[in-house]
């Protein structure tokens, strides 16, 4: 997958669209660094794309229960375990964007 820098977008926004229509998908980056995923989106499928992309992350936060569920040895968590769990897995996701 290609990728553009933040800088890109204000200093050649034309070519980072033309890119974009070759490419279909781009890494954005920042300092170097991965921070954000540009994709084609048309009227038609856009709702579907960002829905895919919410189960997604709700998925990852699932994961990281279960993992933790399995590490404390336990087949069931408390609702505060898990809320602890979904404000950890929304912390790395803010970390993450901010890096």
């Amino acid at each position: 997958m290609d990728s553009v820098s933040v800088r890109d977008f204000h200093t050649q926004p034309g070519e980072v669209w033309e890119k974009l229509v070759q490419y279909h998908k781009l890494v954005v980056t920042r300092n170097g660094k991965p921070f954000a995923i540009l994709t084609e989106a048309s009227p038609t499928v856009v709702d579907r794309d960002l829905q895919a992309r919410r189960d997604l992350r709700f998925g990852r936060a699932l994961d990281a229960i279960r993992s933790r569920t399995r590490e404390q040895g336990s087949d069931k968590m408390t609702l505060d375990e898990i809320n602890a769990v979904i404000r950890e897995v929304r912390e790395e996701r803010r970390h993450e964007a901010g890096a």
